[in-house]
């Protein structure tokens, strides 16, 4: 008994050492006054009890347990339980971080948060498994193989998703719209994410597709621009900026972006409690497009990075916004190394648009709402009509058998052979419309 006391008083002995001076570290970064006393500012009550259920989880837990996993279990809970994005992330889960703002990393190709205990889809990045599969931003993740996810920490469900090139995982997910849960079967692939897609949409209109902001999408934009802009004799009518399902990334991605359209103004702000969350950041350069028209295109899976360019093209009155109401994450994360080679993200502050607008919970409204729809050709007539050949003993044309006559193509059927992206799109096609119509009042 007399051990058990001894093992209590030194734990609480030393947690609160390590919480005064997490405490001491707090106050010096929120600036607190000196004369502010540390029983003022720390909860004793509480870390009593913590250092009580610590030493009661070491002496009578079924199965022993290391002080370190406690302690990042712990850190781990106070985390998650700020917001859906504050997390502890150990050295392997950092690196893998690190590798995603890069545009290379292994696993589904999937951006997702938490929404009440499930794995929600933000969205699916393009040319991934998680898009080939057929999984759409809303869709609630409820099992990973046998797996439930409910009681999973968004770290855990994105290890368990990620994993060795070529080996399968089940999803199990649940569709608005549909009464039973679907399955999904992914084979896990190195995601390789080229961030810009660029081409001509017609002579004279662009269209770019950036999928993420990663750290060398600025870069990849510009290049993307003066391809076009070579191609069509160094000048644009107009140009489609696509940014739906885009979930997000690097601020200073989604900075140069904004720049490379907006010859000066605000392009965001941040606000948060500590001194350095305060971040004004305005555009610098020339529009690289000489002010011809924009539209951008956004749907529920436009998040973060992606809004912030949604937001101060809009509010600068540089481009017309179409699409659905985006995913409205506006808060900022910060990554803080540790010494043990860990990390922890943390949120930091907000997004602001110029006008003052908070992203946070709210998004981007469009300015032309499109629903969700697609085009699609109409079905094979059930009348077809009679041609000469159908026609009883009708009259050979004389070529030998077997041989072929290769018959030029009409009008209709060379479109129909061109038909892409543009036509098969809905909001690409009324995007393009938009950006004729604007064009010619230009001009």
């Amino acid at each position: 008994m007399q051990k058990n006391k001894t093992f209590f008083i030194l734990s609480l002995g030393v947690m609160l050492g390590v919480f005064i001076s997490i405490g001491g570290s707090v106050l010096a970064e929120l600036n607190k006054p000196a004369a502010e006393s540390e029983s003022e500012a720390l909860p004793f009550e509480e870390l009593r009890t913590f250092t009580e259920i610590f030493g009661r989880i070491k002496r009578d837990y079924v199965e022993p347990v290391s002080d370190k996993k406690l302690l990042e279990d712990a850190v781990r809970g106070m985390l998650s339980g700020l917001d859906p994005h504050s997390a502890y992330l150990v050295p392997e889960e950092y690196q893998e971080l690190k590798e995603g703002t890069t545009g290379q990393f292994g696993g589904l190709g999937i951006e997702v948060t938490m929404e009440n205990g499930f794995i929600k889809v933000v969205s699916p990045i393009d040319d991934t498994p998680a898009q080939r599969a057929g999984l759409k931003t809303g869709d609630l993740i409820i099992r990973l193989d046998d797996k439930p996810v409910k009681g999973m920490s968004l770290v855990e469900a994105v290890k368990t998703m990620r994993g060795e090139p070529g080996s399968k995982i089940d999803l199990t997910v649940v569709r608005e719209g549909e009464e039973a849960p679907l399955k999904f079967t992914l084979t896990r692939d190195v995601i390789k994410v080229k961030s810009v897609k660029s081409k001509l949409l017609e002579k004279g209109y662009g269209y770019v597709r950036i999928s993420s902001f990663q750290s060398g999408t600025g870069e990849s934009l510009l290049e993307s621009l003066a391809q076009l802009k070579k191609e069509n004799a160094g000048a644009m009518k107009g140009l489609v900026l696509d940014l739906r399902n885009n979930p997000g990334g690097v601020l200073n991605a989604a900075v140069e972006v904004s720049d490379a359209f907006l010859k000066s103004g605000l392009i965001v702000y941040t606000k948060g409690r500590i001194e350095n969350s305060e971040m004004r950041f305005t555009a610098a350069g020339d529009d690289l497009l000489n002010g011809a028209p924009m539209v951008v295109l956004i749907n529920a899976g436009s998040a973060s990075a992606s809004e912030i360019v949604a937001g101060a093209l809009q509010d600068q009155k540089r481009a017309i916004i179409m699409g659905e109401k985006s995913f409205g994450k506006g808060s900022v994360q910060t990554i803080l190394p540790t010494s043990s080679g860990a990390a922890v993200k943390l949120t930091t502050a907000r997004y602001y648009t110029p006008s003052g607008r908070s992203i946070q919970a709210e998004g981007i409204e469009p300015d032309i709402a499109l629903a969700s729809v697609k085009l699609a050709s109409l079905e094979k007539p059930e009348f077809v009509p009679v041609k000469e050949a159908d026609l009883s003993h009708h009259l050979e044309n004389g070529k030998k058998k077997g041989e072929k006559t290769e018959t030029p193509k009409t009008p209709d059927e060379k479109a129909k052979a061109e038909e892409s992206l543009e036509i098969n799109d809905y909001p690409i096609f009324e995007a393009l419309s938009l950006l004729k119509g604007l064009a010619i009042m230009k001009h």
